[in-house]
């Protein structure tokens, strides 16, 4: 079984900074591409950034330049550092990776469990 685990969400006022953190582990051959998803209450989860396993990325448009993802493949975890945080990115934001798994020639998608993010003064 594979279990991701994020952590680092947590109430900043707005112009502030936090950094996500979320690890994969279990039975894992390999992780392939990584990301961060959010969803606010009341609305769609969406992809906000994501990484391939040899570092290219893709960011939503609401976030460039302020967001930055990043990865340590030794360590199986992908990062997020969001800074100039605005009210509206307040929401609850997910880990998904693309895992394959031992002697599997599919890949699987994982979640984490969430962490929640509030931007308010």
């Amino acid at each position: 079984q594979v279990q991701l685990v994020e952590s680092g969400g947590g109430l900043v006022q707005p112009g502030g900074s936090l950094r996500l953190s979320c690890s994969a582990s279990g039975t894992i051959f390999r992780v392939n591409a990584m990301g961060w998803y959010r969803q606010a209450p009341g609305k769609q989860r969406d992809m906000v950034a994501d990484i391939t396993s040899s570092g290219h990325t893709n960011y939503a448009d609401s976030v460039k330049g302020r967001f930055t993802i990043s990865r340590d493949n030794a360590k199986n975890t992908v990062y997020l550092q969001m800074n100039s945080l605005k009210p509206e990115d307040t929401a609850v934001y997910y880990c998904k990776a693309g895992v394959s798994l031992p002697g599997s020639r599919y890949e699987h998608d994982y979640w984490g469990q969430g962490t929640q993010v509030t931007v308010s003064s």
